[in-house]
């Protein structure tokens, strides 16, 4: 449940925190008082698109920070995959956005990406907007909604896991099947390329070794006079190796004698020995430097040949030269015996398909099912909603095997007697579009373990007795989970368990939004308001106040 809201520099608010319970929590507001910055705010925690537009103006940034009790264990786990471990604590979730446009969002403290703070928050808040039931408008929508009322899940995996294999075998054929002329070119391709790469005879790191090489034998005159010089200074007659020695010798009878003698001979015999091994060191890289007659040509030439294989297959080491050989080798022998893989790929396409096809009907006959149902529960819903000369129809058609099913669906609707059901779209005012996804988001309710639902104006275009309905409507739905309802409806109002007031003030200069959750004595007040058309007069306050306790004996 969402416990509470802190926002800072959104919009046109300066800083509010709201502090929200259980049951039905209520804003009401004059119009053009940022209602909707709350649930922008609310969108933009759960992971929604942010812009630079959102932050105040002249603040370097915006912060909006939700408090959650009681995390669900898929939630829990979500986070502790993710390396956040919570346990009996609220969940923190803030978001950051900065005046460039710059967003950043951590959990209990810690950043984490837009992506899991969208996966986390699909499992927190369902925000229902009004715009949102323009969902129904598009076809493509149905069959989802459907499904998501369905009782057939498991169903609906088994075929999705079964289409994916399906479709991933006849990718496969395709990629085995070419006509004999493509067929003989590619095979020449990857032959050339798997005995050209085999005949360079490459080694690893053998590029970085011979460009070390080249350049020790272009200056190996330069390096061998410099290894002389230091040879004949260490190991040559009177060199530093046996000055070294004759003062070993020179030091041992004497430190025999003396302890601080024998000290310094400790530290003087392993320097002459050290000289010693380091001048036959010298004189092994000595000779080793000595280069035959045209071996740097050799070299030059292996280089060359390197290079322009690394251009001729765009790739930037040997390694990947060696990489792209076995990719090559690979392939080859993959199309030298292409058409026994395209037999046996073919035989087990053959096999599944079927029951791709088996599972679609299944799949199709639990949809038939229910449609039935879904139409049953949601017109039970629309009646109560003050809908009852609805008549909705599912138009199921089937064709062939796609990613959800065979099956495509389209929500069909009469709104008058003797009417029959039309497509929603040519049918439905703003008001029904509102009431109808009211119905179905209670017909899908006990479909899932949302803790919090936001309804965003979900009156638009209804008032009076239908008003009161859906208010009645919300009112039942608060009562298994918290429910948020942005509204200009006095009845809607009247029905909260908790109303808050979205005020716009400002002092000459500057515009600020507040948000407050207001006593009973101002909700009467509220609520007369919304009522009034011009002025607020002692009979609006006193039909308020009637509202409002009526509203709390509503079960």
């Amino acid at each position: 449940m969402l416990c509470e809201l802190f926002i800072e520099n959104l919009a046109v608010i300066e800083q509010t925190s709201i502090q929200l319970s259980d049951g039905l929590n209520v804003f009401t507001g004059e119009t053009g008082a940022g209602k909707s910055i709350v649930i922008d705010a609310l969108g933009a925690v759960l992971g929604k698109r942010t812009t630079r537009e959102l932050v105040r103006h002249g603040a370097p940034r915006a912060q909006i920070t939700a408090r959650f009790s009681q995390p669900s264990d898929a939630i829990k786990q979500k986070l502790s995959d993710a390396g956040i471990l919570i346990e009996d604590e609220d969940l923190i979730i803030s978001r950051e956005i900065a005046a460039d446009g710059k967003s950043t969002a951590r959990m209990m403290g810690r950043p984490v990406t837009i992506s899991l703070l969208r996966e986390v928050g699909d499992l927190l808040i369902h925000i229902h907007g009004q715009h949102d039931s323009h969902v129904l408008l598009a076809p493509e929508n149905h069959l989802r909604i459907l499904d998501d009322f369905g009782d057939y899940g498991a169903l609906l995996s088994a075929y999705t896991e079964q289409y994916r294999l399906v479709l991933s075998l006849k990718r496969e054929m395709k990629r085995l099947t070419m006509n004999a002329q493509e067929k003989q070119h590619q095979i020449s391709l990857l032959t050339e390329t798997v005995q050209e790469i085999e005949e360079a005879a490459l080694t690893p790191n053998e590029d970085e070794q011979l460009e070390q090489l080249r350049t020790e034998m272009r200056a190996s005159e330069k390096i061998a006079n410099a290894l002389n010089q230091a040879y004949t200074l260490i190991s040559g007659e009177g060199g530093a190796a046996e000055l070294a020695s004759r003062a070993s010798h020179a030091m041992e009878s004497a430190a025999e004698l003396s302890l601080r003698t024998a000290e310094l001979y400790d530290q003087v015999e392993p320097a002459a020995e050290t000289l010693s091994a380091l001048g036959e060191s010298i004189g092994e890289l000595l000779e080793s430097m000595s280069f035959y007659p045209g071996q740097l040509e050799e070299v030059e030439d292996r280089i060359d040949l390197i290079r322009r294989l690394k251009r001729k297959y765009d790739v930037e080491s040997v390694e990947a030269l060696l990489q792209k050989k076995e990719n090559a080798a690979k392939r080859l022998s993959e199309m030298e015996s292409s058409d026994e893989m395209l037999l046996e790929i073919s035989q087990k396409a053959s096999q599944e398909y079927p029951k791709l096809l088996k599972l679609a009907e299944e799949l199709s006959a639990a949809r038939s099912k229910a449609a039935d149902r879904f139409v049953a529960t949601v017109l039970e819903e629309l009646v109560f909603l003050d809908m009852p000369n609805v008549r909705l129809a599912v138009d199921l058609k089937t064709g062939k095997p796609g990613a959800h099913g065979r099956d495509s669906a389209e929500f069909l609707i009469s709104t008058n007697v003797g009417e029959p059901p039309k497509p929603i779209a040519r049918i439905a005012s703003g008001g029904e579009l509102s009431r109808i996804m009211l119905a179905i988001k209670n017909t899908l309710a006990d479909r899932d373990k949302i803790p919090t639902l936001i309804f965003d104006e979900i009156d638009t275009g209804v008032s009076g007795r239908a008003a009161q309905k859906i208010g009645l409507k919300l009112k039942q739905a608060s009562k298994n989970r918290q429910v948020l309802s942005v509204t200009h409806s006095a009845q809607i109002a009247a029905l909260a368990d908790h109303q808050y007031l979205i005020r716009k003030e400002t002092d000459g200069t500057r515009t600020f939004t507040n948000v407050h959750e207001l006593s009973d004595d101002a909700r009467i007040e509220e609520v007369a308001r919304i009522m009034s058309t011009d002025q607020i007069t002692d009979l609006m306050r006193s039909t308020a106040a009637q509202m409002i306790e009526q509203g709390k004996k509503t079960p």
